[in-house]
């Protein structure tokens, strides 16, 4: 190798913008988490003392990240991070909603316990939550580091910045990716592989509305793709697997795709 691929790497440090390791992010939001459902540790015990404790040990480590992120260094930190926990029991609650919307959802959901444990969709959701939260709080990268986390482990993509409404419940959930102007209304189910994307990705959209808005109570089956910032899914209305759509659909519609399938015997011999 030549020195002018050293050179070039050499440079290349010099321009990135201090962040912490994306293990560091994922471990303060997975820490959150364990506080906030207990039933995903061994054997907890806290007092109301020391859950207040480590709340604020939680805060401070915030503080910490964002201190350490270079594009936050002229933010108010202190302040964000306040906020952001003061906003905890509402976002507590938004996620609860989304643990009784698979208990109520799910036959095979025998418990919360069980959801908690290890429902890779709630634990997706609650990440995004977490995530978006964040980004409400105009903080950069570090909600995008937590949600590509959450979609390393469950292979559930959902950018920060989606506008997600109270009791999503996402079934199974692989394959699921919902784009970052995807607007989705109250009790909404999502099965796996489904695809709310956008028609166009050319660049000059990036402040656009690119992806679809699902209205309350949709049901969207695996495999489905919908796309484009006008396409509107009415309330009420359930889509089929394996479907594509580019035009909105009127509320109370079931919308499916029809494939000839055909079994053929064959034949034996005496």
């Amino acid at each position: 190798m030549n020195e002018e691929f050293y050179l070039h790497i050499y440079q290349k440090q010099q321009k990135i913008e201090a962040v912490p390791s994306n293990q560091e992010i994922a471990d303060w939001a997975m820490s959150l988490m364990n506080l906030l459902y207990p039933e995903r540790l061994t054997t907890p015990d806290y007092s109301v003392n020391e859950i207040k404790r480590i709340l604020g040990r939680q805060q401070k480590e915030l503080v910490r990240l964002l201190n350490s992120t270079k594009v936050c260094e002229n933010y108010d930190n202190e302040h964000i991070a306040a906020d952001f926990f003061d906003g905890l029991p509402e976002l507590y609650r938004r996620m609860n909603t989304d643990i009784n919307a698979i208990l109520e959802g799910d036959p095979a959901a025998k418990s919360e316990f069980e959801i908690i444990r290890s429902y890779p969709g709630f634990l997706a959701i609650a990440l995004y939550r977490i995530a978006h939260a964040l980004l409400n709080a105009n903080i950069p990268i570090i909600p995008r580091i937590l949600t590509e986390y959450a979609h390393s482990i469950t292979g559930i993509d959902i950018h920060p910045a989606a506008r997600i409404d109270e009791y999503l419940f996402i079934d199974h959930g692989t394959g699921i990716v919902i784009g970052e102007t995807t607007v989705i209304g109250k009790h909404v189910k999502l099965y796996q592989g489904v695809t709310l994307g956008a028609l166009s990705v050319e660049k000059y959209m990036a402040n656009t509305k690119r992806h679809p808005t699902i209205l309350d109570h949709v049901i969207i089956y695996s495999g489905a793709t919908i796309l484009g910032g006008d396409t509107v899914i009415g309330e009420h209305s359930t889509i089929g697997g394996n479907v594509w759509i580019t035009k909105s659909v009127p509320a109370h519609c079931t919308v499916y795709h029809q494939s000839a399938i055909k079994v053929i015997e064959s034949k034996q011999s005496d």
